[in-house]
Parts: structure tokens; sequence; C-alpha cells
């Protein structure tokens, strides 16, 4: 991959928006039109789809499931190929401003594990309004954009977790304050808010709710800095360390389901949870085809595979949960505020950096 210049969202969204050609104000916020028709899949779109033949789907989900849904696409819809493009949601999000601000318009359909990318992407004119019908149908309103731009294509949460060969049930954190016990020092891994969408948002949650000190008292456990949300449950299998800060629970679950020594913890404080929406970009070189796969990737079956596959949650009222897995109800959560990762996105990449020296 060639090395590029890492620019701030600020940066982005201006040259976005003039790519785009849109004029970006900081202090206005233009009036939101009323939002459209829920998207049908109808025989004329699916025809449409088939003759442009193409979906560019950019994503930060785990490449297996990305390609399995890709592939159940190719087979529900033949003639129309997948190509997904997958990489942490920080990268895609600095991709599609470069290739906007460079007049490249290569993304059909985006999917991201922050969901403050999608205000950006909104606020700066590069959304389609597609609400797919059975987002209007199915899913709550905090699940949604009001506008129809975007919608929540997964939900998941970011807890702590441990290998169970290395550490005993009795002995594991029950808290985020345990970390911070001598006993774990060089024992922990945290993945990077700098690389990854998810924990952007779940360090954007604990700092909200613990404090910025809580950081700065846990990069003294000389914590083990990785890059995806999926690393750290991987350092613990591999038995390079005993605890995770961070990280997704659908990577964990896949990984009990193979027998592997890891365990979740849902820490005292609360489990910061994650919404990763999905949009369909409104320069998309095969728009039918984008519209067609955005539709479909929110259809109770697309939601069951991103499931039963992928270890994921659903908004989907419709779908159902995984077999004796903790439903979300019952577990205490801190709150997603995409608005405010937005405005504080650079600070915290700064802040986090300035403390793990990383």
């Amino acid at each position: 991959m060639t090395t590029c210049t890492r620019l701030t969202r600020r940066q982005i969204l201006l040259r976005s928006a003039a790519a785009a050609g849109t004029t970006f104000l900081p202090w206005k916020t233009s009036a939101h039109a009323a939002p459209g028709a829920p998207v049908v899949i109808t025989p004329e779109l699916i025809e449409a789809a088939k003759k442009e033949g193409r979906v560019n789907y950019y994503t930060s989900v785990e490449i297996n499931l990305a390609e399995k849904l890709g592939k159940a696409f190719e087979a529900k819809f033949p003639g129309i190929s997948v190509k997904v493009e997958r990489t942490g949601a920080e990268r895609n999000f600095q991709r599609i401003g470069q290739e906007y601000a460079s007049k490249i318009y290569a993304c059909d359909t985006v999917n991201s594990s922050d969901a403050a990318h999608f205000i950006v992407w909104k606020r700066d004119g590069l959304l389609e309004t597609c609400e797919p019908e059975d987002v209007a149908k199915h899913y709550a309103a905090e699940y949604k954009d009001p506008d129809g731009t975007y919608a929540a294509w997964r939900v998941f949460l970011s807890p702590i977790a441990y290998n169970t060969r290395l550490v005993k049930p009795e002995d594991a954190p029950k808290s985020y304050k345990d970390l911070l016990d001598p006993k774990w020092v060089g024992k922990l891994v945290k993945a990077h808010p700098g690389y990854s969408g998810t924990i952007m948002t779940s360090t954007h949650q604990m700092s909200r709710d613990l404090g910025w000190e809580y950081f700065e008292k846990l990069a003294k456990q000389k914590v083990m800095q990785v890059q995806s949300a999926a690393d750290p449950a991987k350092k613990l299998v591999l038995g390079e360390r005993a605890v995770m800060v961070d990280g997704a629970d659908y990577g964990i679950f896949l990984m009990q389901d193979k027998g592997d020594p890891i365990a979740i913890v849902y820490p005292e404080e609360g489990t910061p949870l994650i919404t990763g929406p999905s949009a369909v970009l409104k320069k998309a070189p095969h728009p039918n085809a984008a519209k067609l796969f955005h539709c479909w990737s929110f259809t109770a079956e697309a939601q069951q595979l991103s499931i039963d596959v992928g270890g994921l949650r659903s908004a989907h009222a419709l779908v159902k949960e995984r077999p004796g897995r903790k439903p979300l109800s019952e577990i205490k959560t801190m709150k997603e505020n995409a608005a405010e990762v937005e405005k504080m996105a650079d600070d915290i990449k700064a802040r986090y950096a300035s403390y793990f020296k990383v």
C-alpha cells in the first residue's frame, strides 16, 4: 500500500467538499430535505443493476464476512459482481476523502465502524438518499438517519476479554479500574483509535465516562498497541497477552465457536456500544447496483448472515440472536455519540498518542 500523508478530518472534509462541488460552512448546517420514499427491490432495479454488472464495496468489517456477504449477493443476483475493498475504518475514511479530492469516484457503497464518518460525508454532500425498505419498516429510529442517507448495518460491543489458559475466571478483571492493577503490567493489549473506527468510538466513550486521566494511568501498564479492533483478541489466543482492553465482541464469538481459550468481560462501568452504518455514495460509478446491494444488505436474510457468519448483532427487528449469547438488553452499555466523535476525533488521536507514545 502506498504511504500517504495523514490528513485531519477537517482537511478531508474541506477537500472532498470542493471535489464534490459543494461549499461547507462550519458555522452553518444546511436544511435537511424531507426524506424520500423507501427504496424497494424491484425487477426494474435488478435489471438496471445487472446492466452495470458490478459493485465496489468499501468496508472495515472482517474480510471473511465481507467476502461471504459479496458471494451471497452474487448468488442472489447473478451477473453482478462485488469487489470488496477491506481496510480499517479510518483508512477508508482517508481514502474516500483523497479520492474525491482527486475527482476519483470509485466507491459505490461504504460501511464503516465509525458512525461519525457518515455525519461528515452527509454534511459534505457525498451521500445518496437511499433508505432501504427493510430499514423503514424494521429499524428503530436510533439506528437510522432521519433523512434516509445511512443506517446501522451492524451493531456490536467493545468489551474486555482474557485468555482462559493464562487467567483464571476468579482472577480476571471485572472492571476498567481493575486493569490498572500492577499485576497486569506488560500483560494488556489495546487497539489504536488512529486506525480503527471501532476503537475511535470506544476510546471516545471511555474517555468521556472514565476521564482522560484513566488513559494516562493505563499507559503506565506497558500496553501492547495493535491496529484493528480484531487484533487484540488474536493476541490473546496466541498467548502473547493475557487481557485485552478493547476490541470487537463479534470476533471473540467466532473464536469461542472454534474452542479458542478466550472469555468476555462486560466491565462494571459499562461496555462501549458501536454501530457500523452503511450508505451509497452520490457519485457511485454503478448507482443502481449500489442501491440494490445496499438495500439487500439490510434485509433479514443478509442481516441473519451477518449474525450467523460474522458474529455481529443486528438492529433488524426480525432477525434471530445467536443461541446462548447475552442479549444487549441485559448488558450495561456506554452511549454512542457519533456527533461528538466527529468533533473530537483529531483531539482523541492526539491525546491518545501523547499518552501511549504511538
